[in-house]
């Protein structure tokens, strides 16, 4: 396993605050929030972004797409939420690791 930031609380070296967890993916709430509910879901494989996933990693993929919805509605998105997957620096990836910003709530962005 790498030994970035994700990968780190993955192992549990670092604490977060749990939304879900399984076998593949955790998903856990952003430390800086930019709306009400604001929750990150990534694959417990390190995969640096999107660009670099594999065709084999369709599945899990496809499973933490999935999760969006669940989750969200678990967490109180009963009026819609906001997807997204910053790839790259040029894309305003910040952490080395695949991740999926999931935020719901009263929209701040508009």
């Amino acid at each position: 396993m790498e030994d970035c930031l994700f990968c780190r609380i993955v192992r549990g070296d670092i604490p977060s605050q749990k939304v879900y967890e399984d076998d593949d993916v955790l998903a856990f709430r952003d430390i800086h929030p930019k709306a009400p509910v604001h929750f990150l879901i990534i694959p417990k494989k390190h995969i640096t972004s999107l660009a670099e996933a594999e065709p084999e990693d369709a599945p899990l993929l496809g499973k933490m797409l999935s999760l969006t919805r669940t989750l969200a509605l678990q967490e109180g998105c009963r009026n819609g939420f906001r997807v997204i997957i910053n790839t790259g620096r040029d894309g305003g990836q910040e952490v080395g690791h695949l991740h999926i910003h999931v935020l719901g709530g009263p929209q701040p962005w508009k």
